[in-house]
């Protein structure tokens, strides 16, 4: 696996990245999976694999590959239900017998806000979701998972996805898509929180990690520095917001048309769900207010705040 800045490593091959651990990389890349998704494969004799990934015959194969002579796979840890990380955990399952593990299914962990947006039917998102997906164990958060000389702390860290975990072993955190390296995550509502992921940052933070092992690119070696740099990045976007919104009520599609200036078209749309992830998250900090019920579309202005009565 290579640093930051870095060409990818070949697909399809195990690396080693120290100690017990090994990282192959699937053959998925795109403008959301940056060079493709890493799934992890940790221990010496029974394996954890850590995101199996998308469900890719070839992908399959190099994880059965990556098996030395003694070597068999225990137990399957999915972070979260998108479909560049959770799908090939079924077959992998069948294959090997090993358990599959996360937080719960793809409708897991929502917040009550989210919750009841998802029930009105009016928000749209939905991208990338494995529907079916459903562990043969839910993860409680703090829960530990031992194996062959190895040891997981499961923690609940939703924001990018409701049913999001983080799993800890030793110094290492594989932060999935919470906190990648290469980019800030994406956070569409209802499966994604804004508000749940600013306090899944913080808590991630406090845990003092020596390493990020995220869920697409490249281990990240300052976990302070790179978690204080997205809740500050996060921070902008909202007073980018608030200042777009000066000029009068507006969307999340034309804000993320003012305030993306340098953005891909293809990239627009992804864009605009993080704008409204994060006029939902103001809506509840009493920051702005929406001019209809909450949608897509929904036109949000600047929150007025009263006076109080003399």
């Amino acid at each position: 696996m290579q640093t930051s800045g870095q060409d990818a490593p070949p697909v399809g091959v195990a690396h080693e990245m120290g100690g017990n651990l090994r990282a192959i990389l699937a053959p998925n890349p795109s403008p959301m999976t940056h060079w493709g998704t890493n799934t992890w494969l940790l221990g010496t004799r029974q394996i954890a694999v850590i995101d199996p990934g998308p469900d890719d015959p070839a992908h399959l194969a190099a994880i059965l590959g990556a098996l030395g002579p003694g070597q068999s796979i225990s137990h399957i840890l999915v972070t979260h239900a998108h479909l560049d990380h959770s799908p090939l955990a079924a077959r992998l399952s069948a294959i090997t017998g090993a358990p599959v593990l996360a937080h719960g299914d793809a409708h897991a962990g929502r917040s009550a806000v989210m919750t009841q947006l998802a029930r009105a039917g009016t928000i749209g998102g939905g991208e990338g979701v494995d529907a079916g997906f459903t562990p043969d164990r839910a993860l409680a958060d703090g829960e530990v998972v031992t194996g062959d000389g190895w040891e997981i702390t499961a923690h609940w860290t939703p924001g990018h996805f409701g049913n999001h975990m983080s799993f800890a072993a030793g110094g290492d955190v594989f932060s999935g898509d919470l906190v990648m390296g290469w980019a800030s995550t994406l956070i569409s509502p209802p499966d994604g929180d804004l508000t749940q992921f600013r306090a899944s940052c913080a808590a991630l933070a406090r845990r003092g990690a020596r390493r990020l092992l995220p869920g697409h690119g490249a281990p990240i070696t300052d976990p302070a520095a790179r978690i204080a740099w997205l809740l500050a990045h996060r921070d902008a976007r909202e007073a980018a917001i608030l200042a777009a919104l000066a000029d009068g009520p507006a969307c999340a599609q034309t804000l993320a048309a003012r305030i993306y200036t340098d953005t891909p078209a293809a990239l627009m749309p992804a864009a605009a769900r993080n704008v409204l992830a994060h006029l939902i998250d103001m809506m509840h900090k009493s920051h702005v207010t929406p001019l209809a019920p909450l949608g897509p579309d929904t036109r949000f202005t600047r929150h007025t705040r009263t006076a109080p009565e003399r």
